[in-house]
């Protein structure tokens, strides 16, 4: 079995066994705490075997936050719905009841999400450039983080961020190779939804940010605090904990202007043999 899917599946079956906790969404959830995932990016990139990943809408959502789309139906147009449910609160407040969920999956404006905050936190600082600008200049800096979770902008935002922060970390190989490293927070973790897209998601920005800069991609590492599954995923969480894992596939980025140019498509990825797809309703 490879690493990942090892990682992965030893995180599903110890959070599986917790006892069951209340949450916002009504849905139970068996939940522990304070874990982590680690990869090295010369073991391959970090998508999931033992279930299908769509990379494409991985992809989508990332270029999307990297050029701070906040307009669902841009997403919707690239057939990613990852944000159909949600809206700004401001513009439809978050509610259970049907006639609330039906508005605000009909609103468009998504509000101040992720790639808004990375881009344009408090309507002037560009975090991602600054960091971008630090690689090239000052690469030992240990100060290039990029922060999500904007207190005074909660209440403007489709979902208060998950992963909330990131980190890079530019280290040295013994060849002397300058090799990028990155670290990200998430404060709350749908285990057997979201993870999987968002590992694959910091591993597609670590390489953008590597190619970028010229440099080796490193370790990638989520540090992950309310790690949680759903009640209603369970029988599908016993489905795949029982697959085998599969090699790791290899993506390449193609097309190469720069990160601010690159789009979703502008990568291949070899090698990926998952094992099917597998359905998780999101909790909303």
């Amino acid at each position: 079995m490879n690493n990942l899917d090892s990682q992965y599946l030893d995180l599903v079956k110890e959070i599986i066994k917790a006892p069951l906790k209340e949450n916002r969404t009504w849905i139970g959830t068996h939940a522990i705490a304070c874990r982590s995932i680690r990869h090295d990016m010369a073991d391959g990139f970090p998508l999931l075997t033992t279930k299908k990943v769509p990379m494409k809408i991985v992809a989508v959502e990332l270029e999307w936050f990297i050029k701070w789309i906040s307009d669902k139906k841009r997403y919707q147009e690239r057939n990613c719905h990852i944000w159909d449910e949600r809206c700004n609160p401001q513009k439809v407040p978050y509610g259970h009841d049907e006639e609330t969920k039906k508005k605000m999956l009909e609103e468009d404006d998504l509000g101040r999400i992720y790639g808004v905050q990375w881009r344009d936190w408090m309507g002037n600082i560009d975090q991602v450039k600054k960091v971008v600008e630090t690689l090239k200049t000052n690469p030992f800096d240990r100060r290039m983080i990029v922060n999500a979770w904007n207190p005074s902008e909660l209440d403007q935002m489709a979902l208060p961020p998950c992963h909330y922060s990131w980190q890079v970390i530019v280290t040295l190989n013994h060849k002397w190779e300058k090799v990028l490293n990155l670290t990200w927070n998430q404060r709350s973790v749908d285990t057997m939804l979201g993870l999987p897209f968002n590992i694959a998601s910091y591993a597609l920005l670590l390489m953008l940010l590597a190619k970028e800069s010229n440099m080796i991609p490193g370790v990638l590492m989520g540090s992950l605090w309310d790690v949680h599954v759903y009640e209603n995923h369970i029988q599908w969480a016993n489905e795949q904990m029982n697959r085998q894992s599969k090699e790791l596939p290899k993506l390449e980025l193609t097309n190469w202007k720069s990160i601010w140019d690159w789009q979703y498509s502008d990568f291949e990825l070899q090698w990926y043999d998952p094992h099917p797809t597998i359905k998780f309703d999101i909790a909303v």
